[in-house]
């Protein structure tokens, strides 16, 4: 199998070293923005570097997986899918909706794959709880709060492209809910602060933000967001029910201290960031898209998935910005339920 890899940033090079070892996987293309920087990772890997996107294609591959800026993934879907390539793609789709709807179509129309980059359906933080509230273990969830927190802000001239803190951040967080669950959300109600530095303020963007979600079983979902956690990179999710408590993301690395005489101390090594903390799903992720190309599994993550965690993260936006709660039948691309 030979895949292009577009896109050889921070992502893009964890995605290149797994397929490159991959044992189904002969041949890597790569190819950036920086072609520099694509031909020093190929000559790293023994793979072979394109100058441009034209040359994916034309060289002809197997498969793409595409880790470029979110404002190229759209059309890099498209064009593949005219090309009759299945595809891994980063989320989101594209920082809207007529855009992730367009490319979903492209894909549908040509008959293609579409896999979508939400690892944390591969941690098994993640794989436990879902297995734990689908048993019946739990009982009745009545309430799930969730949260993601970076240890520190990215560059200030990167905030205006990432699409702010719901689409970019707790979109992970809207997707891995609906996963773990298995209930669509009904309404959202949310609020942000842009107290932080000034940057935030002049994108447009909050550095912290918050909401409150209601499923459609009645469950009740608190999800927050942050920009500014200096003691370290939190990610976790607590799922309660009427029979039973559990927790993903609690363990020697995360970075919270008790104030309990009796409590836990505090982590020795806090984890600092995405890539270290999801470091095995973010393989796990790609592992599974080369199973899915050969038709040794179903689709994990497809783009009408993602398209329902954007539709979430567009509801907060608009509460956000509007101060009301919103229904998310007010917001375009609603699929049937989630099964």
């Amino acid at each position: 199998m030979r895949i292009g890899v577009i896109g050889t940033g921070r992502i893009g090079t964890i995605h290149a070293n797994t397929l490159s070892r991959h044992r189904e996987v002969g041949s890597l293309i790569l190819t950036d923005a920086d072609a520099a920087r694509a031909q020093k990772l190929a000559h790293r890997l023994g793979e072979t570097a394109a100058p441009g996107v034209e040359e994916i294609f034309r060289w002809g591959v197997d498969a793409v997986v595409i880790t470029t800026a979110t404002s190229a993934h759209a059309e890099l879907i498209g064009r593949a899918a005219r090309s009759g390539l299945p595809v891994f793609c980063e989320k989101p789709i594209a920082l809207d909706l007529p855009g992730s709807l367009a490319a979903i179509a492209e894909v549908e129309a040509a008959g293609t794959l579409l896999q979508m980059g939400f690892q944390r359906r591969f941690d098994a933080g993640y794989t436990g709880a879902r297995e734990a509230v689908r048993s019946g273990r739990l009982g009745r969830l009545h309430t799930v709060r969730a949260l993601t927190s970076d240890q520190a802000p990215p560059d200030a001239a990167w905030l205006p492209l990432s699409g702010g803190l719901y689409r970019d951040t707790l979109i992970h967080d809207f997707d891995v809910l609906r996963w773990v669950t298995g209930r669509e959300v009904t309404d959202v109600y949310a609020a942000g602060s842009d107290a932080g530095p000034r940057m935030f303020r002049e994108a447009g963007d909050v550095d912290t933000a918050a909401a409150l979600l209601t499923l459609d079983d009645g469950t009740l979902a608190t999800l927050t967001a942050t920009r500014m956690n200096g003691a370290g990179y939190d990610v976790r999710m607590e799922l309660a029910g009427e029979r039973d408590q559990i927790v993903v993301g609690l363990d020697d690395r995360t970075p919270i201290a008790s104030t309990e005489p009796t409590g836990p101390p505090a982590a020795d090594k806090p984890w600092t960031g995405f890539l270290e903390r999801f470091g095995p799903a973010y393989e796990a992720e790609l592992n599974a898209f080369v199973e899915v190309v050969r038709g040794e599994r179903a689709n994990p993550c497809d783009g009408r998935e993602a398209l329902q965690a954007l539709r979430i993260a567009e509801a907060c936006e608009l509460s956000r910005r509007g101060r009301r709660p919103v229904h998310l039948a007010e917001i375009a691309g609603a699929s049937p339920a989630f099964a």
